[in-house]
């Protein structure tokens, strides 16, 4: 199969329709076998009854409705584990995304030997003061921690080679970070095309101003994930060991200084707490780095989600 078509959605049944009509003209266009998998994501309008008439008339179109809202990540995941083609597109179900770009994006993949190709929408038609502006700042944190050079990390419409989406799990709300899970697990070759940003036609959007902050937490968490993941005691444990030493360095010194320079009371000196205080800080992140270690090695499955029905798959 040449192409997955992967749909991530809540409460888009205006769209839907001319949406998969899109596709399926570019699809025909270029004679491209494939598949477009929907993920309705919890939705409470008519979203997978529509899904399910599309069904009826293309059996190109899968569909994978979730029982509640798990969220975007969820969604991704779950549509990166049922794709077959050999390239992966991902794209929004809000009409903001032009289909006529995938024919170029998996050509970059192919002929340019690529292994994402992410989207830059360089004019944007959204609110500039609640959106592109943070926006940018969100974009240009990303970059300065990941050192992958992309104007847009937020774009939703993405190309990728299969084993990619095979080889990273996408969980939380980390969707914005597929480049960087990317990238942790061996992909380096990582571009970007400028493509359209469309006027949103139906609905109204579904990510309002705390997306940011928890864009920015999950960079963190993305960055600590990445480079301590798999050694815990790496982190933990330096900076546990810093400090315990440090406090323990204090507490003799004070402890020298009453027998034999100052005679006053240890536990009249505010110094002798904060070398306790130290010590114990030191001795909690010890165990932070151990229990870690623990977990990462007896870690549980994160991605198990509520799958009310499938159609196609």
């Amino acid at each position: 199969m040449d192409l997955s078509i992967v749909i991530p959605l809540l409460n888009e049944d205006e769209s839907l329709p001319e949406l998969a009509a899109w596709i399926e003209r570019v699809m025909l266009a270029n004679n491209y076998s494939y598949e477009i998998i929907m993920i309705d994501d919890g939705s409470t309008d008519h979203s997978w009854k529509v899904i399910e008439s599309l069904r009826s008339k293309n059996e190109c179109i899968k569909g994978i409705k979730f029982q509640r809202n798990y969220g975007k990540s969820a969604a991704l995941n779950e549509g990166f584990k049922a794709a077959q083609g050999d390239v992966i597109i991902t794209m929004d179900a809000d009409m903001q995304d032009s289909p006529d770009e995938i024919p170029e994006l998996r050509k970059m993949v192919l002929e340019g030997n690529f292994d994402i190709v992410s989207g830059w929408k360089k004019k944007r038609y959204d609110n500039t003061l609640t959106k592109n502006i943070p926006s940018k700042l969100f974009n240009a944190a990303a970059r300065s921690m990941s050192k992958i050079k992309l104007h847009d990390f937020n774009c939703g419409l993405k190309a990728y080679k299969k084993k990619v989406v095979k080889s990273i799990e996408v969980y939380g709300e980390m969707h914005r970070y597929v480049p960087v899970l990317a990238k942790w697990s061996g992909f380096s070759k990582i571009t970007e095309k400028v493509v359209e940003h469309r006027p949103r036609k139906y609905g109204v959007t579904k990510f309002g101003w705390t997306r940011f902050v928890n864009g920015f937490l999950d960079l963190m968490t993305i960055f600590f994930v990445g480079k301590f993941g798999k050694r815990p005691m790496h982190f933990f444990g330096l900076w546990g060991t810093l400090s315990f030493l440090f406090g323990l360095t204090v507490f003799i010194y004070l402890t020298v200084s009453k027998f034999f320079f100052d005679k006053t009371g240890m536990t009249q000196r505010p110094l002798f707490f904060f070398a306790i205080l130290a010590m114990i800080m030191g001795t909690q992140l010890f165990l932070a780095g151990f229990i870690g270690e623990l977990i990462s090695r007896n870690s549980a499955e994160r991605n198990n989600y509520l799958i009310e029905t499938k159609v196609g798959l």
